[in-house]
């Protein structure tokens, strides 16, 4: 970049703005499309309402990106013996 001339870095920028979504566009678009996903009720739509992978990968184990930290489930105390 800092060997490209100002007119040059200023028709790259063009270029690119013109052929492609940037930046908030691209984002507002990508959120609308999950936002359909869900409201229609598809399997991917409902994946994403749940916090889950969506192109299916498997879940007993991995998949923590997605899922978040672990919840570890409290084991119940035993009644006390006689």
């Amino acid at each position: 970049m800092k060997d490209l001339s100002d007119e040059q870095e200023a028709a790259i920028r063009r270029v690119i703005e013109e052929s492609y979504q940037v930046e908030g566009d691209l984002r507002s678009e990508v959120n609308l499309n999950i936002k359909r996903l869900m409201d229609v009720g598809c399997y991917r739509g409902f994946r994403h309402r749940r916090g889950l992978p969506v192109n299916g990968q498997r879940t007993r184990t991995n998949a923590r990106t997605r899922k978040g930290v672990k919840k570890t489930v409290a084991n119940k105390k035993k009644a006390p013996g006689k």
